[in-house]
């Protein structure tokens, strides 16, 4: 069975909804320096010590420049266009400089005159290379990229899974005495043999009677809960999901309600979520819900998008005004927390909205 991977078909479908973007803005070309944009839009993913680029034109042509030495066998491109990454396997500290004028090299003329690029990471290389109007594109990119392709669904899907195993795993290891230190090393030994590879991103708690945090040289105590939160990522897409453990499987009478009422958050999800709700109107909804039980309290975000970046849209966040739509795949975290509880609950599952209601992406154990 193949390994879920980047479709070229998927690909030229991104590309054409950014053509579509393109034409409203009037823009001769996009560049894209971001890792992220660059496999969004090629399928290329690239490790971080390297500095790809691509180029969408008016007309349908995508170019790629890529490190010599790692030039994809397939990609969504008219052209890959090598550059020199490495001077005898010495990464050089100037290869934007290097990729840039590959790019320009090979765009031949008339070079545009309108061009959307990433205003957060457009650097003065590649301005001074065009000598054009320039047009923050990054959010659009950012509002295109939420609606979640087939090839994305499947490595998001096998990346939610490879958090599917680590609990599983967690099951089998957390106990009085574990220390937070071997339970990560595990649980990343377990997600690295799901996945088959190394991970391309990683995490997010592992610290024992604790809201989060990095694992600590510390061993588990009785009573404690453990909140452990996975993001692990698979060729760039981010799962990221949150399970919480007793750490003597013997929950207190306070521990347990509390792990009930966050727990019922995700009937609200499945009854309420769908294409056109307000988001912020649904991050309200569940805050009052959690407000009104005692001990514990709910003072972070709901949720937000994944995808090729940890928190993506849609937000469920009161700070942002948006808006579920079909095609987003997001986590909703609820969460309560008070030292009585040594430390707290958060529950946080993977959905897909789709044209109906929500798809529950992450369907494994969510018990204490």
């Amino acid at each position: 069975m193949s390994e879920p991977h980047a479709s070229i078909s998927d690909c030229r479908d991104r590309q054409k909804r950014l053509l579509a973007v393109m034409q409203a803005a009037r823009l001769d070309a996009v560049v894209v320096t971001q890792h992220a944009h660059v496999q969004w839009l090629t399928g290329c993913w690239f490790s971080w010590v390297f500095q790809p680029a691509a180029a969408l034109l008016a007309d349908g042509t995508c170019l790629l420049v890529a490190p010599e030495r790692k030039l994809p066998e397939i990609a969504a491109a008219d052209k890959v266009i090598p550059y020199e990454a490495q001077w005898r396997s010495t990464l050089r500290n100037d290869q934007r400089a290097a990729s840039t004028e590959a790019l320009k090299q090979a765009w031949g003329k008339p070079l545009p005159r309108r061009l959307g690029v990433e205003f957060s990471s457009f650097g003065p290389h590649a301005a001074a290379a065009f000598s054009a109007e320039l047009v923050d594109i990054e959010p659009d990119l950012y509002r295109l990229r939420r609606f979640k392709h087939p090839d994305e669904l499947a490595m998001l899907q096998k990346a939610i899974d490879a958090t599917g195993a680590m609990y599983a795993h967690a099951r089998r290891i957390v106990a009085p005495g574990a220390n937070e230190l071997d339970v990560f090393n595990q649980l990343q030994s377990v997600a690295v043999a799901h996945l088959g590879e190394m991970l391309t991103g990683t995490g997010n708690d592992y610290a024992s009677n604790a809201r989060g945090g990095p694992p600590r040289d510390r061993k588990t105590q009785a009573g404690e809960l453990y909140i452990l939160d996975l993001g692990p990522a698979y060729r760039g897409y981010f799962a990221d999901n949150c399970r919480t453990l007793a750490v003597d499987r013997k929950p207190t009478d306070a521990q347990y309600r509390t792990w009930e009422r966050v727990a019922s958050v995700f009937a609200l999800v499945e009854k309420e979520v769908r294409p056109g709700l307000s988001c912020r109107q649904f991050f309200r909804q569940v805050q009052e819900h959690l407000d009104a039980f005692m001990p514990g309290s709910f003072d972070h975000h709901l949720g937000h998008g994944i995808g090729l970046f940890p928190h993506e849209g849609p937000h469920l966040n009161p700070r942002w005004d948006d808006v579920f739509e079909a095609g987003d795949v997001f986590a909703v975290e609820p969460g309560l927390y008070g030292p009585e509880l040594r430390a707290g609950i958060r529950l946080e599952n993977n959905y897909l909205v789709t044209d109906g209601r929500v798809k529950l992406l992450s369907d494994f154990p969510l018990e204490l």
